[in-house]
């Protein structure tokens, strides 16, 4: 995750929304703008032009079981408050969140993971894997948010990789 919310507000704003169709998100915009994030034609829009391309990069028919179950046990009366009803930025309780300020007082080997179609900045994230005492920083430039999927081979051989550095005393 981002250490800034704001930072990831920006992002969402100045990079993914101009890359979508612009027709779909005027309509997203105009439901979210009437309250009607629980409409069908919501997700309908969304799932296309937002989750299929950054959330995870292949039709949602073919999503693995895991992911699937997560998306159907989302929690609404807690996510919504925390993150805003907006699929497209936070707006909850989170917006004004910035840790990133306290990235140096960690201090154990960390891996900050960045995908080039992720809702998060790639470059904030390698950002952060420098601010960290230990931080490394793992691109994977064929995936989104969850590239332990649809950027296996980058995401499982750096994870590994890390993993293996951390044991050798390699952090």
């Amino acid at each position: 995750m981002i250490s800034s919310i704001p930072a990831y507000n920006e992002y969402a704003e100045k990079v993914l929304m101009p890359e979508m169709d612009q027709k779909a998100l005027a309509e997203i915009k105009a439901l979210e703008a009437v309250g009607k994030n629980d409409d069908p034609r919501y997700m309908e829009l969304l799932m296309p032009n937002h989750y299929e391309k950054h959330i995870l990069r292949m039709p949602r028919d073919q999503w693995p079981d895991p992911v699937m179950r997560t998306m159907k046990h989302l929690n609404p009366k807690v996510y919504v408050p925390m993150q805003g009803p907006s699929e497209l930025g936070a707006s909850g309780k989170l917006a004004p969140w910035d840790r990133t300020a306290d990235l140096e007082k960690i201090t154990v080997p960390t891996l900050m993971i960045g995908a080039r179609y992720d809702t998060m900045d790639p470059r904030f994230m390698e950002m952060m894997s420098k601010k960290v005492r230990k931080g490394r920083y793992l691109y994977c430039p064929n995936g989104s948010h969850l590239s332990m999927y649809d950027d296996q081979n980058t995401y499982m051989n750096g994870v590994i990789g890390f993993l293996k550095d951390v044991d050798a005393g390699r952090s």
